[in-house]
């Protein structure tokens, strides 16, 4: 057996690796992904439940005002609330200043529109009816906005 030489081969390869299971890194990355979906999805749920909650706020307060003035009254308020949360000395703004705080430079409903009745709106005796729902609608429009800007 000593004189004997064993026949050599060549060096075989291992078969290349397979494409299941995936590699720990592979694992990781997938489970880094679905993290941060689930959190952008909880957070979209968690804004519009806030929303609604928002928008149940200010409708149930102006369903229960007795009048289209008691109406603007009420909207009044609550936009000088949600004004306080974004920034307190805007609650003490009067007049053609509160106005254009309410525009927020996106437009002139307030200053020069249908939202101007809410200067003097809440104390007449007699508010048009289609006058308090148009500037109802804009003060909810933008109680909403100031309530998710002052987060």
């Amino acid at each position: 057996m000593i004189g004997t030489t064993l026949p050599l081969r060549d060096v075989h390869l291992p078969a290349a690796p397979g494409g299941w299971p995936p590699a720990p890194g592979w694992w990781l990355l997938l489970g880094a992904l679905l993290l941060g979906l689930g959190a952008v999805v909880a957070l979209r749920l968690h804004r519009r439940r806030r929303r609604r909650r928002w928008q149940s706020l200010f409708d149930g307060t102006l369903a229960a005002a007795p009048g289209a003035a008691a109406r603007i009254g009420m909207a009044s308020e609550l936009l000088r609330r949600a004004a306080r949360r974004r920034d307190p000395a805007a609650a003490l703004l009067q007049g053609e200043d509160w106005l254009r705080f309410l525009d927020g430079g996106d437009g002139h409903e307030f200053s020069t529109g249908d939202g101007r009745v809410l200067l003097d709106g809440g104390f007449r005796r007699a508010v048009d009816e289609a006058e308090a729902t148009r500037a109802c609608a804009l003060a909810r429009g933008r109680f909403i906005a100031l309530m998710e800007r002052g987060q």
